[in-house]
């Protein structure tokens, strides 16, 4: 039986804390590119909590759904390797999902719906989507992108970081089917019906490279209404390069390009911050 120390990092790795911890800076980000962190400082904290929760109980509940997967594609998974039951994970999951619910129960009306369709849509896509070609994918890129506007919801500016949403959506959907590239062979021993597996590596990573290329074309919108200025661009630009690099990378080498897509799509949500943080000391 694993000791009280062995379960306690099985909990914390359960929550991939580098995920959960990105995503609770992606929600500051967007009340802040959304301009209403010096406003509602505590909305943003419990923003920022409920995120973090919520993501690390996501990822728990994902990998108790996704045991037997995870036995052939990742085995290093605290699940698959012995240190918590697939039991305990979910409780583990449970806890996390409750005080997510506490956190944003305190936002306004708006944030509270996102919340809510957001727990409802971590679920179906365990369970429902996560083998649907492309339709997983999609969903995981809503997701992502959602921590931006669940941000600027908290401080009752929803569409203040819609931009930025798109932008990460449309970026995390093309990393998901380079994702779904890497973990093919398991996918098809499970049987999952995932868009690699239906219409082949090379015409999926082809979406990918379709949806980036619209996703980068996007990225320019604030700077051409003025919303945010140069400093915006020169820092948007190289982010963008990062992702169409990643994404034509994905071809041969998909861990890399996957890798890489995801420090692209950080270095998006630095160039907005620029932006607005220009916007601030301007005024």
């Amino acid at each position: 039986m694993a000791t009280l120390a062995v379960r306690g990092r099985a909990c914390l790795d359960l929550t991939r804390p580098g995920n959960a911890i990105a995503a609770g800076l992606l929600t500051f980000t967007g009340a802040f590119v959304a301009g209403g962190v010096s406003g509602a400082p505590a909305a943003v904290g419990a923003a920022v909590i409920a995120t973090l929760t919520a993501t690390g109980g996501g990822n728990a509940i994902n990998d108790y759904f996704d045991r037997e997967i995870d036995a052939i594609n990742q085995p290093e998974r605290p699940i698959p390797r012995g240190d918590i039951s697939a039991r305990g994970a979910l409780r583990f999951s449970l806890v996390l999902f409750g005080i997510a619910t506490a956190a944003a129960l305190t936002l306004p009306a708006v944030a509270i719906a996102i919340a809510v369709f957001n727990f409802i849509a971590l679920v179906a896509y365990t369970e429902l989507f996560k083998g649907l070609p492309g339709v997983g994918n999609a969903l995981v890129g809503y997701l992502t992108g959602s921590t931006f506007l669940f941000g600027g919801a908290a401080v009752d500016r929803p569409l203040g970081a819609v931009t930025l949403f798109g932008l990460a959506a449309i970026a995390t959907l093309t990393r998901e089917i380079v994702k779904d590239v890497e973990d093919i062979a398991g996918d098809r021993e499970e049987g999952l019906r995932t868009l690699p597996i239906v219409i082949g590596e090379r015409r999926a990573l082809l979406i990918g490279v379709a949806v980036m290329v619209l996703a980068v074309a996007a990225s320019g919108w604030p700077y051409l209404t003025g919303t945010f200025g140069v400093v915006y661009l020169a820092v948007v630009i190289p982010a963008d390069l990062v992702m169409l690099g990643a994404t034509v990378r994905a071809f041969t080498a998909p861990r890399t390009g996957q890798r890489w897509l995801k420090r692209g799509m950080l270095l998006a949500a630095v160039a907005f911050v620029a932006g607005r943080a220009v916007v601030v000391i301007g005024t």
